[in-house]
């Protein structure tokens, strides 16, 4: 006796939607070219296999039952993946990668970076897209550790990884920004480190597994830590800390004045940000990275996912 996964194959399931479709087993053997005995010989395996009755044979006709509808249900929804499964394959070996995944850092806007993705399946590529959000020095390692194919907004540098290329996407300014209710709101300015020393400061969490770095952060300092540039925000709009943020990410709430900028004593921070890809045991770009390259080498995209944060 034949066991489940024999029996279950994509021609026998053809067959039994041929059953269905025709409603009769002669009707059926006549289309697919058998005599009727041995399209009955060969359902009676499936269901034997099943232990199970896949159609009710008390009326002329063959109707399903229950357990015959489920399986042509499910099965129709197998032969479209085996039939996807072979288009993919067919596409793939054009030089689309099965699975494409980019690593992208908390201070690059969603916004931006979703218009891209849908213009990126909008040519219908076989490439899986996976999109890993990555905090400084982790946004980098994901590349270099071979866990990501593309980093966008690498604000750290890597110009030390071997065969890792990089490119400019420009310069980001952080401010340091509290909410208009926050102590600091009316502190007078420059804003010393022994004052903000005694305030809280949010921080977000490098996420690389190894020789994490900080930014901003003072010895001695009470720390609130979250795991996204997002959560950051949202903490110093509530006044529970105050920190530093991109400039393009806090303009639309200091415009709206749910956000104070504080002049502080230490130097600006502009910090100049790139994408990278490659480096250690990469091989050449296939087409889906090649598209996402091309998308980057445009100054106003670029520009887009440094800046395109106004959506509340």
């Amino acid at each position: 006796m034949q066991n489940a996964r024999d029996a279950l194959t994509p021609d026998s399931l053809s067959m039994l939607q041929v059953i269905a479709d025709t409603g009769s087993f002669a009707a059926a053997a006549r289309r697919l070219g058998l005599v009727p005995s041995a399209l009955t010989y060969r359902v009676r395996q499936i269901e034997d296999a099943l232990d199970v009755l896949l159609f009710d044979r008390s009326a002329r006709q063959a109707r399903p039952t229950e357990a015959g509808t489920e399986l042509l249900r499910e099965g129709a929804r197998l032969l479209e993946e085996v039939d996807a499964v072979a288009n993919r394959v067919r596409r793939v070996a054009t030089g689309w990668e099965p699975q494409l995944t980019i690593s992208v850092d908390g201070i690059i806007s969603p916004t931006t970076l979703l218009e891209l993705t849908e213009a990126f399946y909008a040519m219908q590529p076989p490439t899986r897209l996976k999109l890993r959000t990555g905090i400084l020095s982790g946004t980098l390692e994901m590349l270099t550790s071979g866990r990501a194919d593309l980093a966008i907004g690498v604000a750290v540098n890597g110009s030390t990884v071997s065969g890792l290329q990089q490119e400019a996407m420009g310069e980001l300014e952080f401010l340091y920004a509290v909410a208009p209710h926050h102590p600091l709101a009316d502190a007078p300015e420059p804003v010393t480190d022994t004052v903000l020393r005694t305030h809280r400061a949010v921080a977000v969490a490098d996420s690389a597994q190894r020789g994490s770095v900080t930014m901003g952060l003072l010895g001695g300092q009470d720390v609130f830590t979250v795991d996204s540039m997002q959560a950051k925000l949202q903490a110093q709009l509530r006044g529970l800390g105050g920190g530093f943020l991109p400039e393009p990410m806090a303009r639309p709430y200091l415009q709206a004045g749910r956000l104070v900028t504080r002049r502080v004593a230490r130097a600006r921070r502009s910090v100049p940000v790139h994408y990278a890809w490659g480096g250690p045991g990469h091989s050449a770009p296939g087409r889906a990275l090649q598209w996402w390259l091309s998308q980057l080498q445009s100054p106003a995209t670029r520009k887009a996912l440094l800046e395109n944060h106004h959506h509340f």
